[in-house]
């Protein structure tokens, strides 16, 4: 399918991107940097969270534990019957974010398309190896999959991954193929401007100063203190670099990336090599930076658009329920 991008749609993101040159970009040098972009993440979510009351959304906590792993979850419940699942997994450069995070993105998935969002709040490479980043993310899926929500348990199963989530959504799947049973279980996978390969794609490579949102000259360096101790051929297995890996029972994938974003290599190699398997659907956004998803523009509102509708489309055949309260599962 090709999206209907219109010369009205590029101008808008044109003009957002002006303003966008003059933000600060998301650097990884150093390790108080981040933990600043943490903690004032979580100031800003000391508000009451009067825009889900309003749209009707339930939030609901609960905890994936599996194997010895305990990975908080948190879950955003429409009103009404529910007819799908989302196993959310955010972005932040693996060092940033947490579950509450994408509210907004996913309260509307929520209610366009008559899912339940569950959100998982893994561990930050801060404190944690990216191994055991993996790990919380996979055994969120697990739990998932066998029923940790048990009045969900036959409902379709969907995995959103956005920038670093998209990696790690990418990885729990392949590393889902030891139990295929549970792989059968997704739906489908939602994959926006992840980072596949941690050794650096060409256009991770080349990224310059004027990339925007994310420092460019520092993306490389990055990925190495993610990985350290590591020679590029070691970050290049799977599946810390999903791409390598072996696609075979992977679920039908919906994936975006931007022009603008250096990560769009990422994408176009790991939709190529997911093609191979399964039904992919890519889209190589004009004009767009990483991060489009967030932003108040045009392109924004379309791709989200067609993501509802994407899933919606593989919910048809599924009948919905009416849950109770995941404090009484």
């Amino acid at each position: 399918m090709t999206l209907a991008i219109g010369q009205d749609i590029i101008e808008d993101a044109k003009r957002f991107n002006r303003k966008l040159a003059w933000a600060p970009r998301f650097k990884i040098r150093h390790r108080w940097t981040p933990r600043l972009g943490q903690a004032l993440l979580q100031l800003s979510q000391c508000f009451p969270e009067r825009h889900l009351q309003k749209r009707g959304i339930r939030v609901e906590n609960a905890t994936a534990a599996i194997d010895g792993l305990r990975v908080p979850l948190r879950i955003l419940r429409p009103a009404g019957a529910i007819r799908g699942v989302v196993l959310d997994i955010h972005g932040g450069g693996w060092v940033i974010g947490n579950a509450r995070m994408n509210d907004r993105l996913n309260a509307a998935t929520a209610a366009a398309c008559g899912v339940a969002v569950v959100s998982v709040d893994y561990r930050l490479a801060l404190d944690a190896a990216v191994q055991d980043i993996m790990d919380d993310c996979l055994a969120a899926a697990r739990w998932l999959l066998q029923g940790g929500l048990p009045a969900l348990e036959e409902l379709p199963v969907f995995v959103v991954g956005e920038s670093a989530g998209g990696h790690l959504a990418a990885a729990t799947l392949l590393r889902l193929k030891a139990w295929p049973e549970l792989l059968r279980k997704i739906a489908g996978v939602v994959l926006y401007y992840g980072v596949y390969d941690l050794a650096g794609t060409p256009s991770v490579r080349q990224a310059g100063p004027e990339t925007l949102v994310l420092d460019g000259p520092g993306m490389t360096e990055a990925l190495r203190l993610l990985t350290p101790g590591m020679t590029d051929e070691q970050r290049r297995q799977p599946p810390l670099s999903p791409p390598y890996g072996d696609p075979d029972g992977l679920p039908p994938a919906l994936m975006f990336a931007g022009t603008l974003d250096p990560l769009r290599d990422d994408t176009v190699g790991m939709a190529a090599r997911w093609r191979t398997a399964a039904e992919v659907e890519m889209h190589l956004l004009p004009e767009a930076p990483h991060g489009l998803i967030h932003f108040p523009t045009r392109m924004a509102q379309l791709v989200t658009a067609r993501s509802h509708a994407w899933i919606g489309e593989r919910l048809g055949p599924y009948i919905a329920v009416r849950p109770p309260s995941i404090a009484s599962w």
